[in-house]
């Protein structure tokens, strides 16, 4: 058995699945409505969209909980891509679910400047720079991203992070407020089901405004595989993971549905696009919020998303640095980024290499919210294929597996759901496509994972297999299934 500090088994199924939907409830469900879902998908295709990859993407929940009992340690996808196809696959994996937590990270810190410019119009507004994409970007929204970043990062290189029992009481402050939100908007004289019309945005077809809701799924879900990040401290048996990750994705879905029927059926919702396409800086949802509650109610609103982009930043800073000590550990990253502060006892070179990437942020301004939902959602698909591909040779390799023929079909639908949604994002012509600027920030990953991977390979590929599996799985007595 490992030496390794083993974490205290105290998490409940309640905590679980709480810190799984908060996590899955983030900032995207307040600022995608009006900046993506209406104008691009329009709200039945955004439904339909909804519906589809919630679905799908239970299938990908069903193989992390195969792999979840298999191998109750932490590391997610990270550690399943070694069991099922050793460290170069791993490292690719874990590579990829780095873009992915980084682009929340930047998501959440760009989600900072539309709250503050929502609550104090033009106070961020000086110093113009440049246009990119179709947004300003401005010396103050870049002071005020980049602070936050620092502080968020400072946090967590001085070991500083929220207790367990305030992120749950955040997440059930969003769904209230989610709820409020709807009740409120319902109460409106303007409010009318008729308002979500046209059914479908005209700027597409009916099918491809579903693909591109639901090509973004492994973004929209993300939070679900916080359940296995947090295996080693199920205070239950790890079987039950299954239902809380389902329940977990499909209540998602339907706070998301609610956030975005709240701003489509408030007015018709070609005017309330057009009024945000004019002031360009706006927030459809504050503005939906404003008319059901006036100023106060979404000042009350504002707060409760403020809480979100905390809690969320914080735990994917947390999750990211993490997954790089977690590689590092085991070898297939550099020594550098295991690093433990004497003092803190953090992995503060991981925590600085965030903080360096996630800076590039502030000077993508608004656009950094579209950019960060494309790459987030490549990174974690790649997570999800490795996750159900590993599923499947766990399943095809052990002997009496009940049901063996059932889990191989969930095996297969994950894993092309995975692969759908990663093709839908990268292919040309796909009506999901990934814009340039996000195509060429993962251009520049990849290269920098190639100089990694090659810079540390001779060092991890002179270790004994035991000693990888060890330092990935925290144990030496749980089979993989590549050749060694």
């Amino acid at each position: 058995m490992s030496e390794q500090v083993k974490l205290e088994k105290s998490l409940s199924p309640l905590q679980v699945c709480a810190l799984a939907l908060g996590s899955i409830v983030g900032w995207g469900c307040f600022v995608l409505p009006g900046d993506m879902f209406l104008p691009q998908a329009g709200p039945v295709g955004t439904l339909l969209g909804f519906f589809v990859g919630a679905c799908l993407i239970s299938f990908v929940a069903v193989c992390l909980s195969y792999m979840v009992k298999y191998a109750p340690v932490a590391g997610g996808a990270f550690a399943y891509a070694y069991i099922g196809f050793g460290p170069r696959a791993a490292f690719v994996c874990g590579w990829a679910l780095v873009i992915g937590y980084l682009a929340i990270v930047a998501i959440d810190i760009a989600a900072l400047s539309v709250i503050f410019c929502f609550l104090f119009p033009g106070v961020f507004e000086f110093g113009e720079l440049y246009s990119i994409a179709g947004w300003t970007v401005y010396s103050g929204e870049v002071i005020l991203m980049t602070a936050g970043t620092l502080f968020f990062g400072y946090i967590n290189y001085r070991g500083i992070g929220f207790a367990g029992a305030l992120q749950l009481i955040l997440a059930f402050m969003l769904t209230f407020g989610i709820l409020a939100l709807f009740g409120g908007v319902l109460t409106l004289d303007t409010a009318s089901v008729a308002n979500l019309s046209p059914a479908f945005s005209d700027k597409r077809s009916m099918i491809a405004c579903v693909l591109l809701v639901f090509a973004i799924s492994p973004f929209l879900f993300v939070g679900f595989d916080t359940v296995p990040q947090a295996a080693e401290e199920f205070a239950f048996d790890p079987s039950r993971a299954r239902n809380i990750m389902v329940v977990a994705i499909f209540c998602g879905v339907l706070l998301y549905a609610m956030v975005m029927l709240s701003v489509g059926m408030a007015v018709p919702y070609p005017e309330l696009l057009a009024k945000l396409d004019a002031q360009r800086a706006a927030w459809g949802t504050g503005e939906v919020a404003t008319m059901a509650f006036g100023k106060f109610g979404s000042i009350v609103l504002a707060v409760a998303v403020f809480g979100a982009v905390c809690t969320g930043t914080n735990g994917f800073f947390i999750a990211t640095s993490r997954l790089l000590l977690s590689m590092s550990r085991s070898g297939i990253l550099p020594a550098w980024f295991g690093e433990i502060h004497p003092k803190y006892r953090t992995p503060y070179k991981a925590i600085l290499f965030t903080i360096i990437v996630v800076l590039l942020t502030p000077f993508a301004g608004r656009s950094a919210v579209a950019w960060t939902v494309d790459m987030s959602s490549v990174g974690t698909g790649i997570g999800y294929l490795f996750t159900c591909l590993a599923a499947r040779r766990v399943i095809m390799g052990s002997e009496g597996v009940d049901k063996k023929g059932l889990k191989l079909f969930c095996c297969a639908v994950g894993t092309i759901t995975a692969v759908m949604c990663i093709l839908l994002l990268l292919v040309p012509g796909s009506p999901a496509r990934i814009g340039t600027a996000p195509f060429i920030c993962l251009a520049v990953w990849v290269v920098l994972g190639f100089i990694f991977y090659f810079s540390n390979k001779k060092h991890w590929i002179s270790l004994p297999e035991e000693k990888v599996r060890e330092n990935v799985l925290g144990r030496k007595d749980i089979a993989v299934f590549f050749k060694k």
